[in-house]
């Protein structure tokens, strides 16, 4: 095995036996089983079971939460699942199973208690391209899910020397390029612009985002090497701007001409208007979504008449900020990175992580929706954690805050768990 290929199995290994602090117990109760998938528990309504030695757990629940399509034959009591790509089939109490029509003998058959079919868990994992692992002084099976294709956006900012957004991208220092980490991003969100309250748009600004000298260089790099690139725009509401903003029509007009003109130069824009609703309430909150949706929908309609796409980067539903309506924005946009994170401790908690996710996720489509990762807040093992949630809720994929500081560590946890979509990002 490579030297680099035995660091990246070592540190996977480390990564599932920490538990991730998941909300579920570290370490199952005495005389049951533990199962986590990407770090995350998988619930059951009837336990798994350890029998000749190996552990056997509720089929549907495994299957649901890999994103298996399952049958029962009720007639011949035989189990069936299929992922699109490899199917099995297992019959209850009969150690013969099959794994795309090839016969496999099992240690331990299929059985069924409490109403339910439990099957063993490492052929059932291994079946669909897992890696299954046992923890015998915590009593719990750690399942690593394949890579999976998904979006990956990256948050291209300024930086230091030691945090730079190209080198940290392309490998090399500027203006030199290589193929670096361009293999496992697919979208730059190029975070170059701000707004003012009169509605022009700033390529500086005081919480400054501002785009450098040779942002040319950036875009013609990015298409060299096959990524799509969203101007950002982002906006704070600190000191009110944004509320003077959508409180002027001809402000608003004037912003959303300026954006979809400069949009030209890019695939699309990324609107990351931060800070609404953090006081308000009742009548006055709902005043507050419905301009910033009305802002949002001038700008969705004419970026689509110029065949550009909109990204929304919006606070999480159980922040402190509620002055996005998910489900009208949602019907808007193309997508939205949701920014479940800044929550007061680090890594970031997976309960709140999660119920952001859920709160989303209930307005609006799963395949629209990209789930925000602080990567100064996590760590190489967390970062799996919350890319295991991305898969666990079907998201379109995952957003990283920023470029410039994610360490070897982080990018090869990322590779392991992440296909990127490249061309089918839009």
């Amino acid at each position: 095995m490579p030297a680099g290929r035995l660091l990246l199995t070592l540190f996977l290994t480390v990564a599932l036996t920490a538990g991730f602090g998941a909300r579920a117990p570290a370490q199952a109760r005495p005389g049951t089983v533990a199962v986590f998938l990407d770090g995350l528990p998988v619930d059951f309504d009837v336990q798994p079971v350890i029998r000749n030695n190996r552990t056997l757990v509720p089929f549907r629940a495994v299957a649901e939460a890999l994103k298996v399509k399952v049958a029962w034959d009720g007639a011949t009591r035989t189990v069936s699942a299929t992922d699109g790509k490899n199917s099995i089939r297992l019959q209850i109490g009969n150690r013969i199973a099959y794994r795309n029509g090839t016969p496999i003998v099992l240690e331990a058959p299929a059985t069924i208690l409490a109403g339910r079919t439990l099957v063993p868990l490492r052929f059932f994992g291994e079946a669909f391209g897992c890696k299954v692992a046992w923890d015998g002084a915590a009593c719990r099976a750690l399942i690593t899910s394949p890579r999976r294709q998904m979006t990956v956006v990256g948050f291209y900012a300024l930086g230091d020397g030691k945090t730079s957004s190209w080198t940290n991208l392309f490998g090399r220092p500027y203006p030199e390029t290589a193929t670096g980490n361009t293999d496992a991003v697919d979208v730059l969100a190029l975070g170059w612009y701000s707004l003012d309250a009169e509605g022009n748009l700033l390529t500086g600004s005081r919480t400054g985002w501002q785009r450098p000298d040779g942002w040319e260089k950036v875009l013609e790099a990015a298409e060299a090497y096959g990524l799509k690139t969203e101007m950002v725009v982002h906006v704070t509401d600190e000191d009110g701007t944004i509320t003077s903003l959508l409180n002027d029509e001809a402000a608003m007009n004037r912003a959303v001409r300026a954006i979809v003109h400069e949009a030209d130069l890019y695939h699309g824009v990324n609107l990351d208007f931060e800070g609404l609703g953090w006081q308000d309430r009742g009548e006055q909150l709902a005043a507050v979504r419905n301009r910033f949706t009305g802002f949002v929908r001038i700008l969705s309609e004419q970026l689509k008449a110029a065949g550009r796409t909109l990204t929304l980067t919006l606070h999480a539903p159980n922040s402190v900020y509620r002055g996005y309506d998910y489900k009208a924005l949602g019907a808007l946009a193309d997508r939205i990175i949701v920014m479940a994170y800044d929550y007061g401790s680090t890594p970031e908690p997976v309960d709140m992580v999660l119920q952001a996710v859920e709160m989303a996720r209930a307005d609006v489509p799963a395949a629209r929706l990209v789930l925000g990762i602080s990567v100064p807040r996590e760590t190489p093992e967390s970062i799996l954690v919350k890319v295991g949630i991305a898969k666990r809720y079907g998201l379109d994929g995952i957003a990283l805050w920023r470029l410039g500081l994610l360490t070897d560590e982080m990018w090869a946890a990322l590779r392991a768990a992440v296909a990127p979509r490249k061309a089918g990002a839009f």
